[in-house]
Parts: C-alpha cells; structure tokens; sequence
C-alpha cells in the first residue's frame, strides 16, 4: 500500500490585466485620459478531479488546463469513461480477489505461465508483468518476490503503479496537457500543475497521517510509498515470510510507477541494505524513514537526516 498525498501546487501568479487603472499613474504633465474598461480577462485554467473507486482503494484523476484546447464536456466524459474502463480492465485480468482473473488462473493453477500467448492482450499485458517482476526480483536481490506470497504469484505490488501508468498515457494522448493519476498513493504527473511548476507531493510521517514530513517535486515522474500505514504490517519478507521491518516507511521517486513500486516495497524489507541498489537506478531517488524506536531517516542523495517529530 501507498501512501504519497498531493499538496497544493504553488500558487498561480496574477496576470497584469488583474492591477485596476488607478495603480497606473498618468504620464508626468499629461492630462487625464479615459483608458478602455477591462470587460473580459483570461480566465484561470480549468480543472477537472475524478474520483474512482477502484482495486481497493480511490484513483484520483486531476486534470489542468493546458496549451491544447480543452474539450468539450461530452469528450472530456468520453475520456474520463475510456480511463474508468481501462481500470475496471486491469481489475478483470490482475486482481487476485476475482476467481476468473488471469492471475486467480494462474494462482489455482488452471493456467501456466507456458499457456500465455502474446497475440491474446490479456495474455500480453500479463507476460508484461511478469517480465517486470522478474527483474524487480533480481533487481532488488529478491527483497520484491510477488511469488513469495501466500497463494502463489500476486503481482499486485507493481500493478497498481504500472496501471497509473497507462492511465496517465490514455489522458494525455486524448489532448490533456497537465495530468496528476493517485492510484492510492501511487502517483503518475505528466506536465505541470501551474505553467513553469511542477506537481509537489507530500509524504505522510508514518506516525501521524496529519504531518507532512518531505514534500517531491515532480515533473513528467511517479512518486510510490510504502509502509504500515492503512493496511498494517501487509508487506513480508520473501526469505522469511514473516513482517518486514527494514524500515517503516519507503519513498522512491521514478520515471514510472511501476519502477517506484517494487523499489519501495523492496526498501521496507532491505531497509538501509537496499541503498546501493535503489540509489543505482537511473531517474531514481528514495527517501526512507527507519524502523522504530529510531527517530531517523535517509534518502540517496543525504544520510542521517533526522525524521521530524510527529505533531
């Protein structure tokens, strides 16, 4: 489970058109003139937020206005609809809870991995998948295992931010500039929330869910969290097959979703032990908050900072 929340974007600067006539002195010696009324000024960019209950949690679809036209409401309804079915899509072919999904097919047995076909796109997303966990497996020295869980394979550690992925894609090739996808707490930006501003994100203090203990910067990137924040101790270390306790909390920033997934996953297991591996993929930064009673955390770009109080 993730737990990375949006915090507002920097504020947008006000446009010349908004000072009023008097802030503008006449000429020294001229006589006063009468100067045409502002009847009409450039409208803030629109927004548009849908929320979406989906794979056990609510996806988050944020949408600013951007240098293409925006379209109408019907298209941006039709839009909307194509990414709701994309998910409900994911959820039919990915979701462990659903007994007639490729990956229930595959747990129980009735299908083996050697039955995929990639001609059928089920069966193609799903040979995807698994090849991403392979090397996240390998990657991680076996810290992220979707295998090691009970029941058999669930890639579910790494779908929801892949699934964010494609969502994010699907919107900005329908003409949306500026996109901000939470799948809860897996969170995918393309473009910019204000012009020359990037998306800011916050991460949770683990103890606190009122506190905000580092704010990301993201640009065209996806941000991931991981910890014992909503579901408990959910996260089990493959070798062990016991709670993981590398660290209580793990944030990765990556080029997508997926990536940021299983490395934030991994660093609650590895704790400190992953900081070479994670620091070692391109695009890539980590913040991690230590297991307790330690009040400290570290990143891959400093160590030792010490985790702010919970207040």
């Amino acid at each position: 489970m993730s737990d990375a929340v949006p915090t507002p974007a920097p504020g947008t600067p006000v446009p010349s058109s908004a000072v009023p006539d008097s802030a503008v002195p006449d000429s020294p010696g001229s006589q006063a003139s009468a100067r045409p009324e502002v009847t009409r000024r450039r409208p803030d960019a629109r927004h548009y937020t849908h929320l979406q209950e989906m794979w056990g949690t609510v996806v988050v679809i944020d949408l600013v206005e951007g240098t293409r036209p925006w379209p109408s409401d019907e298209e941006l309804a039709a839009t909307i609809h194509e990414a709701v079915d994309l998910m409900h899509w994911v959820d039919a072919v990915f979701s462990p809870f659903r007994e007639t999904s490729l990956v229930s097919a595959l747990r129980a047995g009735r299908l083996a991995e050697t039955d995929l076909r990639a001609a059928d796109p089920d069966h193609a997303a799903m040979m995807e998948v698994i090849a991403a966990c392979r090397w996240g497996r390998e990657v991680t020295g076996g810290r992220f295992d979707p295998w090691a869980v009970p029941g058999g394979f669930d890639p579910s550690g790494y779908v929801k931010g892949w699934a964010a992925e494609l969502v994010a894609d699907l919107l900005v090739e329908r003409g949306l500039d500026n996109v901000c996808v939470n799948a809860g707490g897996d969170i995918v930006t393309r473009g910019h929330p204000v012009p020359g501003q990037p998306w800011r994100i916050g991460i949770r203090h683990p103890d606190d869910p009122e506190a905000i203990v580092r704010v990301e910067e993201l640009e065209d990137a996806a941000i991931a969290t991981s910890g014992a924040y909503e579901r408990g101790d959910h996260i089990v270390d493959p070798r062990t097959h016991r709670p993981a306790h590398g660290a209580r909390s793990a944030t990765v920033v990556a080029l997508n979703a997926g990536l940021a997934e299983i490395l934030s996953t991994a660093l609650i297991v590895a704790g400190r032990d992953g900081a070479i591996w994670a620091a070692g993929e391109r695009g890539c930064r980590a913040y991690v908050v230590d297991p307790a009673p330690a009040d400290t955390a570290w990143s891959t770009s400093w160590v030792g900072d010490r985790l702010p109080k919970a207040s």
